[in-house]
């Protein structure tokens, strides 16, 4: 069975993670799609649950390997990217595919799945609500927060390339707003 994909960007910080775990929390047969990275884990994150951490060397031999739908360097020696196999396990389990990715893989999953995927991308209400909650969320340093926010300008520039903006003034009005974008997604 191919089942349909569910695509959520943003830039760090504008709330993304909190509308895919809504989502998943919701009954509309999503499971969510574990990127790789070459990233060191944060906070109480997973190894197989949250993301599959790999050394780079790995990642790199992968990328040779064609194993990844798409992939990207994110920021120096720090990669991101979806395996194929994760996309398969997800439709043998007779679910639809929910990816929690950055701006530029969102783009890239949407034109590989085209009409079976929607793509959803999570605006901040302004750049500067943006660093102020990186700087509350505390996982960064002050530069890698700078580097995040320079980013961010960088992707809120190709939010038109997404199906969907949704603007995350208030996280439970955006939660449901994304919700019922996604249900009607489903339902047709």
């Amino acid at each position: 069975m191919k089942g349909k994909v569910v695509i959520i960007s943003a830039p760090s910080g504008a709330g993304k993670t909190s509308v895919v775990n809504h989502l998943l929390g919701m009954d509309l047969n999503l499971e969510f799609s574990i990127s790789a990275t070459t990233r060191d884990p944060r906070g109480s994150e997973q190894n197989g649950k949250d993301y599959y951490f790999m050394p780079e060397h790995e990642f790199r031999l992968r990328i040779k390997n064609d194993e990844f739908l798409e992939w990207e360097e994110v920021y120096k020696g720090q990669f991101y990217g979806t395996l194929k196999s994760e996309i398969e396990r997800i439709w043998s389990h007779g679910k639809h595919v929910l990816f929690d990715v950055d701006v530029s893989g969102g783009i890239n999953l949407k034109n590989f799945f085209g009409t079976n995927a929607i793509s959803i991308f999570i605006m901040p209400p302004s750049v500067a609500e943006l660093e102020k909650r990186l700087h509350i969320r505390g996982t960064d340093e002050k530069a890698k927060i700078r580097i995040r926010v320079e980013k961010a300008l960088e992707e809120i520039r190709l939010a038109d390339r997404f199906d969907n903006i949704v603007v995350n003034m208030n996280l439970g009005v955006a939660q449901q707003e994304v919700y019922a974008i996604v249900q009607s997604f489903l339902d047709n």
